[in-house]
Formats: C-alpha cells, sequence, structure tokens
C-alpha cells in the first residue's frame, strides 16, 4: 500500500513539473508558489518509490522546506501570535535534534579515543583548522553580509555531525576511527567554537565567550548527555543504576527548589557568570531525568530508539522551513552565491581532510574518514546557535543551504567509495597507530 502511495505521488510530481512551467511561463504567481510546494513534496514522498533514489529522500525532504520556506514565509513564521524563531523553542527543538542523534552513541564510543590514537589527534585539528579557515577565506573573496559571513564561519567552526558516521559506514572506511573523532570534536566545541568564532569573526558580529561556551553546552553537551545516561541504564549493574537514582532524585529536588523560588533569589545574590553556570547545572540535571524517563519509556516501548533519528530529522526539517522562511529576503539576493560558496566549502573540506591525512601517514581507509569528519559539519548546532543570537534568518542561513549539500555530496562521495576497492596492503591499520 505504501509503496502504490509512493508511485502515485511521484507520478503527481511528474505532472506538477509540468504544471509549474505553465505557471511559470503565464506568470500565475499564486498557482507556482502552490504547485512548488505540492510537487516538491510529492518528489520527497515519490523517491521511496525508487530503489536508487531512496537514500536522497530525507534530503528530498530538507530541499521541500526550503521551497516551503521560499513560498510561504509569513505563514511559516507565525502560529496564531507565536513566533517559530522563538529563543526557548528553538532551544528545545535542537535538543530533541541532539537527543535522537546522541541515541545512535554509547558510551563505548568514548573508550575508542584510547585506541585510536594517531588519528584522532589528525581529525580533531584538521576539523577546527580546515573549515573555519576556509569559511573565513571564503567570506573575504565573496562579500556578504556581515551576519551571513559569520553564519559561514559559524558553520565551519562547529563540530562534526553524527552525518559522517553514517557516510563511513556506507563508504566502508575506518568506522572505528569516524565515531572516536566525531566524540572528540563533540567534546571541544563548546571551548574551540566559541574561540574560533571571536577570532575570526568578532568583527563581524559581537562574539561573547562565555555565553556561546554555556549555549554550546545546553545544546550540544547536555541532551547528549540525556542519550548516554540511558545507554549506561541499558547494561548497569544494579548498584550502578541506584546510583542513577539517587543522581536523579537530587536533580528532582535541585529544579523542584528552583520552580519555588530559589531562581529568583539566586539572580539576586549571585554574579552572572556564577548563575550562568547553575543554569548549565540545572539543565545537566534536567538531562539526567530526561534521559533516565527515556529509558524507563523504552522498557514499555521496544522500538522506541529506532524512531529517535526520525525526531531528529524532524527538527533538522523544521530549522531549515524556519530559517528559510526568515531569511528569504536575504536567499533571493545571496542563494545562488551562498549554494557555490557551500560546494567550495565542503569540497575544500573533503580534499584537505583526505590528503592531510594521507601526508600525515594514516592509510587510505582513514584518510576516506577524515574527509568524511572533516567536511561533513554539525548544521543543527549552527542553526541552533544562530537562534540563541536571534539571528535565524541571518547566521542561520548558511546552515540552511549548506546542509542540503551536504547531504548530498557526502552520499555521492560516499557510494562512490564503497564501490573502488582497496588493495590489501591498504587495510586499515589504525588501531596499531599509536600516540
Amino acid at each position: 500500500m505504501m509503496l502504490i502511495f509512493r508511485k502515485i505521488c511521484l507520478a503527481l510530481a511528474s505532472f506538477g513539473l509540468a504544471l509549474l512551467a505553465f505557471a511559470w511561463l503565464t506568470q500565475a504567481d499564486e498557482l507556482f508558489r502552490a504547485v512548488a510546494l505540492g510537487t516538491a513534496v510529492a518528489s520527497a514522498i515519490g523517491m521511496g518509490a525508487v530503489p536508487f533514489l531512496q537514500g536522497y529522500q530525507y534530503t528530498a525532504w530538507i530541499a521541500a522546506a526550503v521551497v516551503a520556506g521560499m513560498t510561504y514565509p509569513q505563514s511559516l513564521l507565525h502560529v496564531g501570535d507565536f513566533d517559530l524563531r522563538n529563543k526557548w523553542l528553538i532551544l528545545i527543538v535542537v535538543q530533541f535534534v541532539m537527543f535522537g542523534m546522541g541515541i545512535q552513541m554509547s558510551l563505548r564510543d568514548f573508550s575508542e579515543l584510547a585506541t585510536s590514537g594517531k588519528g584522532v589527534l589528525v581529525g580533531l585539528c584538521s576539523h577546527f583548522t580546515i573549515m573555519p579557515l576556509t569559511g573565513f577565506a571564503l567570506t573575504k573573496v565573496f562579500h556578504f553580509d556581515p551576519e551571513i559571513a559569520a553564519g559561514i564561519i559559524l558553520l565551519g567552526s562547529c563540530s562534526s555531525g553524527l552525518a559522517s558516521n553514517v557516510m563511513v559506514y556506507i563508504a566502508r572506511a575506518n568506522l572505528v576511527l569516524s565515531v572516536a573523532v566525531t566524540a572528540m570534536t563533540t567534546l571541544a566545541a563548546p571551548f574551540l567554537t566559541p574561540f574560533l568564532m571571536k577570532i575570526l569573526a568578532g568583527t563581524l558580529i559581537q562574539i561573547r565567550f562565555l555565553d556561546m561556551m554555556m549555549e554550546i553546552i545546553k545544546i550540544v553537551i547536555v541532551p547528549i548527555g540525556a542519550a548516554l545516561i540511558h545507554d549506561f541504564m541499558k547494561t548497569s549493574t544494579p548498584h550502578g543504576k541506584r546510583n542513577v537514582y539517587r543522581v536523579a532524585l537530587v536533580s528532582l529536588m535541585w529544579l523542584g527548589s528552583l520552580t519555588f523560588g530559589l531562581w529568583s533569589w539566586l539572580a539576586e545574590a549571585v554574579s552572572e557568570p556564577a548563575l550562568q553556570s547553575l543554569e548549565v547545572l540545572s539543565f545537566f540535571a534536567g538531562a539526567v531525568l530526561v534521559g533516565l524517563v527515556y529509558h524507563l519509556a523504552t522498557l514499555s516501548f521496544k522500538k522506541l530508539d529506532r524512531y529517535m533519528p526520525y525526531v531528529s530529522m524532524f527538527g533538522i526539517i523544521y530549522f531549515t522551513t524556519v530559517t528559510t522562511a526568515a531569511g528569504r529576503d536575504n536567499l533571493l539576493q545571496v542563494g545562488f552565491l551562498l549554494f557555490f560558496v557551500s560546494v567550495v566549502h565542503n569540497s575544500a573540506g573533503y580534499f584537505f581532510g583526505y590528503w592531510l591525512s594521507r601526508l600525515l601517514g594514516l592509510d587510505k581507509p582513514s584518510a576516506r574518514t577524515m574527509a568524511f569528519e572533516v567536511g561533513l559539519q554539525n548544521g543543527g548546532m549552527a542553526s541552533g546557535l544562530a537562534g540563541a543570537m536571534g539571528k535565524l534568518g541571518t547566521v542561520g542561513l548558511a546552515a540552511a543551504v549548506f546542509s542540503p549539500w551536504m547531504n548530498i555530496s557526502g552520499s555521492i562521495l560516499a557510494n562512490y567509495w564503497r564501490r573502488k576497492e582497496i588493495s590489501r596492503g591498504e587495510e586499515i591499520q589504525e588501531i596499531s597507530i599509536t600516540p
């Protein structure tokens, strides 16, 4: 039944393309907008009927989100009087995105940091030098508005996302190294991303190092921490589980006391940096409770983990839609140029990530891994930070444009390398490399 529905949508998309051409030729603007959105959605659904195109279906949904934001911007920025760019809504959605990604990680991933040695160090250094500096150079060559330029640098300064792990798996490269580098860049992001933004984009927009560091902790570390609580509970001893319950009880008491007036007292009694630290501590307390409640939910709903990546996908589609709607006017002016810059930026990450790794002595599978770890950025993190700044339609624009292309290029490169054989002498040697 689903296959039939997808085939019908594919046929409707084909018909929509013809109707789209007619609307464009006759300058029927209302018809053109309606048909463009309908065709984009039908295409995203219909691609599932074609085996060759199934791997690009998520990218098609992101493209549909862009079309929606471009055709009906005002309708997608507000629901009644509620602003869909609300800072707290953005924060909650991005935390759900990161939590869904974190469900795909485990505590064992972090144990690989010690065994991957030289590769992790190369990955960390490459990721936080090649992409930020390339982004900075591109903003000097192409003279974007300051906030859009800052968004390009921001995206380049973010950690790698779990998309890189998926691409490495498809390419049959060094998955152990990929997971280790992703974990390391995620842990380093609260410190290195604000630092890079301060020195590379400090003249473009105001960068408050401590504020950005705290936001990254809330956006990335806290939800992934909640997911790791769930992972810990799956294999923990009874003693370990009791400790988690104790911490959860203390967390509940702490959050309850904040609700009943403690926060108001602290806001007047302590300094701003101390208050920010207490705010992050409160978020971690919430992470313990969320991780525990989610774990208990999985005991009754066994397939819950399988559905969480879809929550992440929905969140990213939401960001793309709202960001495109908010930045529609800017996109009409610089959209094509921004897309061109995204191709150059992404390609530079693949090229320099691979060849620098080879130059430093990594084997081919590990170098292929490094290409993905450097070339693919965490667009959700960039969108979340742009939303926290209140600049989703400018600083967040690069993430909205770059993310679809990264999915497309990553899939193409991964499938190409999957088909290309590696000689026996070039098989993965990473485990034997010592720091």
